[in-house]
Protein backbone atom coordinates (compact mmCIF):
# COMPACT_ATOMS: atom_id res chain seq x y z
CA UNK A 1 0.00 0.00 0.00
CA UNK A 2 3.23 2.21 0.62
CA UNK A 3 3.85 1.80 -3.12
CA UNK A 4 0.15 3.29 -3.89
CA UNK A 5 0.60 5.90 -1.71
CA UNK A 6 3.62 7.17 -3.10
CA UNK A 7 2.82 6.95 -6.60
CA UNK A 8 -0.68 8.26 -5.61
CA UNK A 9 1.06 11.87 -4.58
CA UNK A 10 3.29 11.63 -7.51
CA UNK A 11 0.95 11.67 -10.08
CA UNK A 12 -2.10 13.76 -7.92
CA UNK A 13 0.83 16.21 -7.00
CA UNK A 14 2.31 16.52 -10.52
CA UNK A 15 -1.87 17.82 -11.06
CA UNK A 16 -1.90 20.09 -8.65
CA UNK A 17 1.59 21.87 -9.73
CA UNK A 18 0.26 22.40 -13.08
CA UNK A 19 -2.46 24.64 -11.30
CA UNK A 20 -0.21 26.20 -8.93
CA UNK A 21 2.21 27.27 -12.16
CA UNK A 22 -0.76 28.65 -13.75
CA UNK A 23 -2.08 30.39 -10.45
CA UNK A 24 1.60 31.72 -10.04
CA UNK A 25 1.35 32.96 -13.58
CA UNK A 26 -1.99 35.10 -13.31
CA UNK A 27 -0.59 36.44 -10.44
CA UNK A 28 2.35 37.33 -12.03
CA UNK A 29 0.67 39.22 -14.78
CA UNK A 30 -0.89 41.09 -11.74
CA UNK A 31 1.41 41.88 -10.17
CA UNK A 32 1.40 45.80 -11.27
CA UNK A 33 -1.13 46.31 -7.97
CA UNK A 34 0.11 43.32 -5.36
CA UNK A 35 -3.91 43.65 -3.80
CA UNK A 36 -5.02 42.67 -6.71
CA UNK A 37 -2.48 39.88 -7.74
CA UNK A 38 -3.10 38.14 -4.06
CA UNK A 39 -6.71 38.95 -4.41
CA UNK A 40 -6.88 36.51 -7.67
CA UNK A 41 -4.40 33.92 -6.45
CA UNK A 42 -6.55 33.86 -3.31
CA UNK A 43 -9.81 33.20 -5.44
CA UNK A 44 -7.89 30.59 -7.69
CA UNK A 45 -6.73 28.62 -5.27
CA UNK A 46 -9.89 28.55 -3.26
CA UNK A 47 -11.06 27.00 -6.17
CA UNK A 48 -8.64 24.62 -6.89
CA UNK A 49 -9.29 23.53 -3.61
CA UNK A 50 -12.82 22.77 -4.08
CA UNK A 51 -12.40 21.20 -7.53
CA UNK A 52 -10.20 18.78 -5.72
CA UNK A 53 -12.80 18.03 -3.18
CA UNK A 54 -14.84 17.20 -5.93
CA UNK A 55 -12.61 15.11 -7.70
CA UNK A 56 -11.90 13.05 -4.08
CA UNK A 57 -15.80 12.45 -3.62
CA UNK A 58 -16.50 11.93 -7.58
CA UNK A 59 -13.63 8.66 -7.04
CA UNK A 60 -16.33 6.81 -4.96
CA UNK A 61 -17.93 5.84 -8.80
CA UNK A 62 -14.57 5.79 -10.61
CA UNK A 63 -13.08 2.49 -12.33
CA UNK A 64 -9.74 2.53 -10.08
CA UNK A 65 -8.26 0.90 -13.38
CA UNK A 66 -8.92 4.03 -15.52
CA UNK A 67 -6.83 5.96 -13.18
CA UNK A 68 -3.60 7.83 -13.76
CA UNK A 69 -1.84 6.16 -10.40
CA UNK A 70 -3.35 2.45 -11.55
CA UNK A 71 -1.42 3.44 -15.16
CA UNK A 72 2.02 3.82 -13.34
CA UNK A 73 1.17 0.92 -10.66
CA UNK A 74 3.25 -1.91 -11.59
CA UNK A 75 1.44 -4.83 -12.09
CA UNK A 76 2.75 -6.55 -9.32
CA UNK A 77 1.67 -3.41 -6.58
CA UNK A 78 -2.16 -3.05 -8.44
CA UNK A 79 -4.58 -4.28 -5.54
CA UNK A 80 -6.53 -7.33 -6.37
CA UNK A 81 -10.11 -7.99 -6.13
CA UNK A 82 -12.89 -5.47 -4.85
CA UNK A 83 -11.55 -4.90 -1.59
CA UNK A 84 -8.25 -4.17 -2.86
CA UNK A 85 -10.04 -1.37 -5.16
CA UNK A 86 -11.86 -0.01 -2.18
CA UNK A 87 -8.40 0.49 -0.30
CA UNK A 88 -7.03 1.73 -3.76
CA UNK A 89 -9.65 4.83 -4.13
CA UNK A 90 -9.53 5.56 -0.07
CA UNK A 91 -6.03 5.59 -0.39
CA UNK A 92 -7.35 8.58 -3.79
CA UNK A 93 -9.42 10.12 -1.83
CA UNK A 94 -7.31 10.62 0.88
CA UNK A 95 -4.69 12.38 -0.90
CA UNK A 96 -7.21 14.53 -2.61
CA UNK A 97 -7.96 15.73 0.07
CA UNK A 98 -4.37 16.59 1.75
CA UNK A 99 -3.91 18.62 -1.49
CA UNK A 100 -7.20 20.17 -1.13
CA UNK A 101 -6.41 21.33 2.79
CA UNK A 102 -3.28 22.43 1.40
CA UNK A 103 -4.62 24.47 -1.31
CA UNK A 104 -7.17 26.01 1.56
CA UNK A 105 -4.95 26.85 3.45
CA UNK A 106 -2.56 28.61 1.15
CA UNK A 107 -5.61 30.20 -0.41
CA UNK A 108 -6.51 31.76 2.75
CA UNK A 109 -2.93 33.37 3.20
CA UNK A 110 -3.18 34.79 0.00
CA UNK A 111 -6.85 36.20 0.49
CA UNK A 112 -5.48 37.51 4.71
CA UNK A 113 -2.42 38.74 2.98
CA UNK A 114 -4.26 40.94 -0.13
CA UNK A 115 -6.55 42.07 2.98
CA UNK A 116 -3.43 43.59 5.12
CA UNK A 117 -2.40 44.93 1.75
CA UNK A 118 -5.64 46.81 1.28
CA UNK A 119 -5.38 48.01 4.04
CA UNK A 120 -2.30 49.29 5.05
CA UNK A 121 -3.18 50.90 1.29
CA UNK A 122 -6.42 52.35 2.82
CA UNK A 123 -3.92 53.91 5.94
CA UNK A 124 -1.38 55.36 3.79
Amino acid sequence: MEKIHKVAIFCIGRAVMFGVFAIGLVMLSFSFDLVLAFSAGALMTLIMSELLILKAYALAGQNPKKTEVWIHLSPDARPVGQSGAKVFITILKDIYLRFAVLSLQVGCGFFAFSMMLRLMRAIT
